[in-house]
C-alpha cells in the first residue's frame, strides 16, 4: 500500500500561472507603440527558453529568477533586433512577471484542497513574484518554498529534497503536481509522489514542448478540478 499523501506541492511557473498569454500582451503593447508587428508569441517564447536556460538545476547562483528575467530580455530584444524598445518599455515588460494571471481553473480548486491538506507552492520563481502573483490572484498557501531560499534550483534533487525536509515529511507523502515531466520526474525519482495535470495552452499557440505524460505519474489529469476529483475532495 502506497504511503498516505500529507502534502501537495505545486510547481508555480505555468502549471498555475499564465506566463505566456501576461508576457505575450506586454511583448504586443511595446510592439504596437512602437508601430511594429512581429511574431510575438515566437518572441516570448524565445524569451521564456533562455530565460529557463539560465536558471534550471543551478547550485548557490549569485542570482535569481527575476535577475535572469533581466538577462534574458535584454538577449532576447537584441537577438530579434528589438533594441529600440527603450528603458521604461523593458521595465514593463519584466515588471508583467509580477502580475501575472493564474489559470481560471485553479483558484477555487486550491481553496477546496486546502480543507484537507496543506498545499505549497513549490517553485523556481522568486519569492517576491509569488507573493505579488498570489496577491492579485487571491491565492492563499499554506507555504511558499522558492527555489531561491533553498539556494538549489529544480531539478537538482537537493531542492526538492530539502522541501522535503522543511515541512517535516517523507519525500513520498508529498505530491508533487506540475505540468512538466522534468519537473516531475525528478520529484519522483527523489520519492515523490507525482500528478501530471496538463496546461496545452502554457506556451501559447505552438503547444507545449513536452505535452504527454510520463505514464509512472500517480495521477495525469486534464484540469485541477479533475486533480481534486482523483484525490477525493
Amino acid at each position: 500500500m502506497k504511503t498516505k499523501v500529507k502534502a501537495l506541492a505545486f510547481d508555480t511557473g505555468g502549471t498555475i500561472l499564465d506566463w505566456h498569454g501576461g508576457i505575450c500582451s506586454a511583448f504586443e503593447s511595446v510592439g504596437a507603440s512602437h508601430g511594429m508587428d512581429r511574431d510575438w508569441h515566437g518572441v516570448t517564447n524565445d524569451y521564456r527558453r533562455r530565460s529557463m536556460k539560465s536558471i534550471v538545476g543551478l547550485t548557490r547562483p549569485a542570482f535569481n529568477m527575476d535577475d535572469v528575467h533581466r538577462s534574458a530580455l535584454h538577449d532576447t530584444l537584441t537577438h530579434h533586433g528589438l533594441e529600440v524598445f527603450t528603458p521604461q518599455d523593458r521595465q514593463l515588460i519584466f515588471h508583467t512577471w509580477h502580475k501575472l494571471r493564474a489559470w481560471p481553473d485553479f483558484s477555487a480548486v486550491l481553496t477546496r484542497l486546502r480543507e484537507q491538506l496543506p498545499v505549497i507552492s513549490f517553485t523556481m520563481l522568486p519569492l517576491s513574484l509569488v507573493l505579488n502573483v498570489s496577491r492579485q490572484n487571491n491565492l492563499s498557501w499554506d507555504a511558499i518554498i522558492s527555489c531561491e531560499m533553498i539556494g538549489t534550483y529544480k531539478p537538482n534533487p537537493e531542492a526538492y529534497l530539502t522541501a522535503a525536509r522543511w515541512l517535516a515529511l517523507e519525500p513520498a507523502e508529498i505530491m508533487m503536481v506540475a505540468c512538466h515531466n522534468f519537473d516531475l520526474n525528478a520529484a519522483r525519482a527523489c520519492g515523490f509522489r507525482t500528478a501530471f495535470v496538463r496546461r496545452p495552452g502554457e506556451w501559447g499557440p505552438e503547444g507545449p514542448p513536452d505535452p504527454i505524460a510520463n505514464p509512472e505519474n500517480d495521477i495525469t489529469v486534464d484540469d485541477f478540478p479533475a486533480l481534486a476529483t482523483k484525490l477525493g475532495y
